[in-house]
């Protein structure tokens, strides 16, 4: 399979390995589909088959939360093929664990901000996935009026502080955010979301600088979240950077790390929560080197994707995160595959009632023109 250039680094700054919990042996009760009820405890490990790390109810509900996406992003890739979506389009197909897990860790308050990938982010933390496919269609029900489309969502009301299109320009405003938040004395946090493209970005140095200064005393909270997918629109990472260690770019500013499997949601769930608390309590930055992948084309227009081959891909999809996980409810017995069929017709069904609110609204008022300007 094809495999990360940093593939068995070692973790810094991080609890030893297998320090988490891996259940309490008590086994979960079923119902008669075969499906855990919600609150049971996790599985113990069966005919070979490792325990579940997290509570069985709690990983199918974050599995249909992955699933909607899953739909969700490939109706867009519809909407766009037909002209009904226009701009630029990028999805999450194959990244779903990585907003999942660590979004799991959010609390109200907290402040999110992240690059042009960001449907699924507005989404979990709460946005209305009608309000948010009306967006992309640029119809006046959009979650910013349709003037922001795919790349530009914003809901401050869900902590959603935007997806934003100029890359690695969201940084400074991030690590400023955190900033503020300490200094207004709350022990909220930011979690800032960037690819490894925008790692290269002299925005990304200047704001891991200050965000390691001001960590000093306690007062920035900014946990960076870096979705390695391995290429930078057609750009490998290492065609990218004589460092290959992205995570390591950190130690520079004087900001811990380690890395985890994102394509794994159990681990990204035990990264996401044990570091969020240490920021949320030290009120310095830390860093996560996700190693993930994009299944989907760069973008919905990236057609040929001459840059990686088709065997890339096709071994990348065996780890893909919906499947992953669906084989580990399998096997431990917390869901049946019937259940898992009604969860991905649900999610279908979800998608298209977005669609057609988004192709049933109104364009923007002409009004609109002239709201939300500064001049």
């Amino acid at each position: 399979m094809a495999t990360t250039q940093n593939a068995g680094k070692k973790r810094r700054g991080s609890e030893p390995e297998g320090s988490v919990a891996t259940g309490n042996g008590v086994a979960p009760d079923t119902s008669a589909n075969g499906a855990a009820e919600a609150g049971a405890t996790e599985a113990v490990a069966t005919n070979g088959v490792a325990a579940l790390t997290r509570d069985a109810g709690e990983l199918l509900d974050l599995y249909v939360k992955m699933a909607d996406i899953r739909a969700f992003e490939e109706g867009t890739s519809k909407g766009f093929r037909t002209g009904k979506i226009g701009g630029y389009l990028h999805t999450y197909i194959g990244q779903e664990a990585v907003a999942t897990g660590f979004l799991d860790a959010h609390r109200k308050g907290d402040k999110v901000i992240t690059a042009y990938r960001d449907h699924a982010h507005a989404i979990l933390l709460g946005s209305d996935p009608k309000a948010v496919m009306a967006e992309l269609y640029g119809k006046g029900t959009g979650l910013v009026a349709g003037k922001g489309g795919s790349m530009h969502l914003f809901d401050a009301a869900n902590d959603m502080m935007g997806g934003y299109g100029i890359v690695g320009g969201h940084i400074p405003l991030g690590v400023g955010m955190a900033y503020a938040l300490r200094y207004q004395g709350t022990d909220n946090i930011v979690q800032l979301y960037l690819g490894d493209g925008a790692i290269h970005n002299g925005a990304f140095h200047e704001a891991a600088n200050l965000a390691g200064l001001w960590g000093k005393e306690g007062m920035n909270p900014c946990l960076f979240i870096l979705e390695n997918n391995k290429y930078g629109m057609g750009t490998s990472v290492e065609r990218a950077t004589a460092m290959t260690d992205l995570s390591a770019k950190f130690d520079s500013y004087g900001i811990e790390h380690e890395d985890v499997d994102g394509m794994e949601l159990e681990a990204v769930l035990d990264c996401a929560h044990r570091v969020t608390a240490r920021v949320r309590e030290t009120g310095k930055p830390y860093a996560v080197e996700v190693q993930t992948y994009r299944i989907a084309p760069h973008g919905a227009a990236d057609f040929l994707e001459r840059y990686r081959t088709k065997d890339e891909v096709k071994e990348w999809r065996l780890r893909d995160p919906l499947g992953l996980l669906e084989q580990r409810l399998l096997d431990v017995g917390a869901v049946a595959e019937g259940r898992l069929a009604e969860i991905k017709a649900n999610a279908k069904r979800l998608a298209d009632e977005a669609i057609a609110f988004a192709e049933e609204s109104p364009e923007p008022a002409i009004e609109e023109l002239h709201t939300d300007v500064y001049a």
